[in-house]
């Protein structure tokens, strides 16, 4: 068979590379996934479930059922101030990667330039190749919180430069834009008359007071963002694969024709399982943020007890970003390495991007059981 160059030359994953590696042990402690270690909620399964059996198995508009999208529509006035039509504004999409491909989608022409803060998602960087666009890196330091500064955002600005990611609370390294910096953001967008395409999966994983500021409640900003999400995260839905997104009438319009090309609709009884995940689950999401904020706890503290190994806290989502410079070794050489020494998966820094080099990513999703073994393993592998 003849295959295209995207077919000859599929992208290569650092998690999964991890994963291979992973294989050839027992008794392995993975802490590479991104993925919540919580169970969804039963009544969320009960309404899914239940959708089965009153017959909703049918094909639901490209958009997504009606009650999902009000649902949706309440919930971004409600926790994100952002106002959006449930007709027009709104469209429920195959999880959140197809909500941010669907944006780039409709945001960016071959030769536009798209920056992104690294380190960050690997999926972006290969969503806008797909789309032929360009990425342009812009650094996110540690220094700065791991969050891209104005200055460093506008310095790599051109004429081709169409569309700014943002991703807060950020994977993989917690940072989260503060109300401050996100405001001096929106106005160099609005100046340069950019589009934000805003990746929120983690705006309820918060701590230490943190606040989570989305871009498009911004004033003047609507018309220069479009919010995705997802129902993976803060629901513990990752197996559903529900995602969404809001924006301009004209973007969301424009996604649903593509839509209809590509996945047609989201499964049904998962969209009826989302409607009840986003109107009775609060109790459920307060206890996976304690949870995580508990093993976030444990492992920073565990991880600065490491000898030439210094995590700053994270803020948010459910990730630790070490620094591992002082090692000597690269992020690489050091994953692989405690793998085989004391059985512990992370992912190396590089797989989020060139500003990773000298970082690995350690999820503390699961269980607080694991979390204290992995502490103990890796202070055993450093401190020897």
């Amino acid at each position: 068979m003849h295959l295209s160059e995207r077919g000859l030359n599929p992208p290569v994953s650092g998690i999964r590379a991890m994963f291979e590696l992973a294989r050839e042990y027992d008794n392995v402690i993975n802490l590479c996934i991104g993925e919540p270690g919580f169970p969804t909620p039963p009544n969320v399964i009960g309404a899914g479930r239940d959708a089965l059996y009153k017959g909703y198995t049918k094909y639901t508009p490209n958009a997504g059922i009606p009650g999902l999208r009000e649902a949706l529509s309440q919930k971004l006035l409600r926790e994100n101030k952002i106002q959006a039509d449930p007709e027009t504004e709104i469209i429920v999409t195959a999880g959140g990667v197809e909500a941010v491909l669907l944006a780039m989608m409709v945001t960016v022409n071959p030769g536009d330039e798209v920056l992104v803060p690294i380190p960050s998602w690997p999926n972006y960087p290969e969503q806008i190749k797909f789309v032929g666009g360009t990425m342009v890196p812009v650094p996110a330091y540690e220094k700065d919180g791991f969050v891209p500064t104005k200055e460093n955002i506008e310095e790599r600005i051109t004429e081709k430069t169409k569309v700014l990611v943002l991703n807060s609370p950020n994977n993989p390294t917690g940072g989260v834009i503060s109300r401050g910096e996100m405001e001096e953001i929106c106005k160099l967008v609005r100046k340069h008359d950019l589009t934000i395409i805003s990746d929120e999966p983690y705006e309820r994983l918060l701590y230490d007071g943190a606040e989570h500021v989305s871009p498009a409640s911004l004033p003047d900003m609507k018309e220069h963002v479009i919010t995705v999400n997802t129902f993976s995260k803060t629901f513990a839905m990752s197996g559903w694969r529900v995602g969404y997104a809001s924006g301009p009438k004209q973007a969301i319009g424009a996604m649903v024709q593509i839509i209809e090309q590509v996945t047609s609709s989201v499964n049904a009884a998962a969209q009826y399982a989302c409607i009840e995940a986003l109107n009775h689950t609060e109790k459920a999401i307060q206890k996976m943020v304690k949870g995580y904020q508990r093993n976030r706890d444990i492992l920073v503290e565990g991880l600065n007890g490491c000898k030439n190994v210094s995590c700053r806290c994270p803020l948010g989502a459910f990730y630790a970003f070490p620094n591992i410079q002082d090692t000597g070794l690269t992020s690489a050489q050091l994953a692989a390495d405690i793998v085989k020494e004391v059985q512990v998966v992370t992912t190396p820094g590089p797989a989020f991007g060139i500003y990773g080099e000298g970082y690995l990513r350690l999820s503390y999703a699961s269980s607080e059981t694991e979390i204290r073994e992995a502490v103990k393993r890796l202070q055993q592998y450093f401190n020897r």
